[in-house]
C-alpha cells in the first residue's frame, strides 16, 4: 500500500485543487491531504477566507481524498512524522524544494519520496487570479457596470 501525502491552504476550491489531488491520487493507493492551518496560512500567504476545520471539511469530501487533516500549528514536519507517507506530492507552485523537503524527512526517520506535480493547463483559475477578476468586474468603472 503506497500513502501519498498532499498539503495545501486549499482556501477557496478551484479545478487547479482539483486537478492537483486527481493527479496525487494516481501516485498511489491512499490519499491523505494536509490541510494548513489558518495561522500556516497567513505566515506563507495571506489571511484565509474559509475557516481551516470547513476548509478540511470540504477536501476531504473531494472524490481523490481518502482523509483530510489539519497540520501542525507549530511544526510542518511534525504531520510527516505522524502519517508516515511513502510520497509526499508537491504542486507545481508550491514553494518547497523536494530534495530539501526528503532530506528534512529522512532526518526525522521518515523516508519518503517527494514529486512535483504539473499545473492545470487552466491556471487563470487560481484563487488569486479568481478573486482579481471578481474585483475586476465589481470596480465601478467596469464595463457594463450599472451606473
Amino acid at each position: 500500500m503506497v500513502r501519498v501525502m498532499a498539503t495545501g491552504v486549499f482556501d477557496l476550491l478551484h479545478p487547479g485543487h482539483l486537478h492537483f489531488l486527481e493527479e496525487a491520487r494516481r501516485l498511489g493507493d491512499e490519499l491523505v491531504v494536509v490541510v494548513a492551518r489558518d495561522q500556516t496560512a497567513r505566515r506563507l500567504k495571506r489571511e484565509p477566507y474559509v475557516p481551516e476545520h470547513i476548509r478540511r471539511q470540504m477536501v476531504e469530501a473531494l472524490k481523490p481524498v481518502d482523509r483530510a487533516v489539519l497540520g501542525s500549528t507549530t511544526d510542518i514536519y511534525q504531520t510527516v512524522v505522524d502519517l508516515r507517507p511513502d510520497l509526499i506530492a508537491l504542486g507545481y507552485n508550491q514553494v518547497w524544494n523536494e530534495k530539501e523537503v526528503e532530506a528534512e524527512c529522512a532526518r526525522r526517520g521518515v523516508l519518503v519520496k517527494v514529486v512535483r506535480l504539473g499545473p492545470l493547463a487552466h491556471d487563470e483559475l487560481a484563487t488569486r487570479k479568481i478573486i482579481q477578476r471578481i474585483l475586476d468586474r465589481h470596480r465601478p468603472d467596469a464595463p457594463g457596470d450599472p451606473k
